[in-house]
């Protein structure tokens, strides 16, 4: 495929379903190779041979992304499957909730493991091949109770909380080199994985301005903005696809 990605690689985590595989098919259609990385293998191969059917460039890498080793040789792979990683989405995530007092010390540990502990150690092995070539984009999605309090979300919350002071600290550390680092936070969003949220989900969107949920290709535009040249001067922010609740 040709277009204005074309001759970057892109690696996308938490890409067999989703936002994230939404935006691995997106990101491919622009012209980047892509690497797609989950836990589900069989999930993944499928959404690689949906990009590959396309004309597309795609390659699944099964990834726990628990610790920095796991985080580190899942950058190293994708490497070496596209030969330079030049887009990186941190999508990959897990959102329990529930009362501070009933969380486990295992719980808070898997929460900030996936959620602040392997971006953080993905963008320390990519990033700095991307500012020795003076280009690249780093996309890390948060949420928006990363920003207001919400009973039962201390934990989610305060894990995609440092994802939003990460994502200032990276733009000003890798910024000047010519890498890009900035956040996507979605609002309510009808994906596989708030599916169990039933008509909760349609009851808090009903809260908001755009009164209704998301789907997926609605964050993926922001997504695919910020890693495109189009988004060259946008630096350090986190953008609102939440429907307005950032307004009320």
């Amino acid at each position: 495929m040709t277009g204005e990605l074309s001759g970057t690689g892109a690696l996308v985590t938490g890409a067999t379903k989703g936002i994230g595989r939404v935006t691995a098919q997106e990101l491919a259609r622009m012209g980047a190779a892509v690497v797609l990385s989950g836990r589900d293998e069989q999930q993944g191969k499928q959404a690689v041979e949906e990009i590959r059917a396309q004309g597309g460039e795609a390659h699944f890498v099964a990834a726990e992304l628990t610790d920095e080793a796991s985080a580190r040789s899942l950058a190293r792979t994708a490497t070496a499957c596209v030969g330079k990683v030049d887009v990186l989405v941190n999508n990959a995530g897990i959102y329990p909730f529930g009362p501070t007092a009933e969380t486990s010390e295992r719980d808070f540990h898997a929460v900030y493991g996936v959620n602040v502990l392997a971006p953080y150690f993905l963008v320390a092995e990519l990033a700095p091949a991307m500012a020795g070539r003076g280009h690249g984009s780093i996309i890390n999605l948060t949420t928006m109770v990363a920003e207001y309090g919400h009973a039962g979300y201390a934990l989610y919350g305060s894990s995609k909380a440092a994802v939003v002071l990460l994502t200032k600290s990276w733009a000003a550390e890798f910024g000047p080199s010519g890498v890009r680092v900035n956040a996507v936070s979605p609002g309510p969003t009808r994906t596989p994985g708030t599916a169990p949220m039933g008509e909760d989900l349609d009851a808090l969107s009903k809260t908001f301005p755009a009164g209704r949920p998301a789907q997926p290709e609605e964050i993926v535009e922001a997504i695919t903005f910020l890693a495109s040249p189009k988004a060259s001067y946008i630096h350090g922010t986190t953008v609102h696809v939440d429907g307005g609740r950032w307004a009320i």
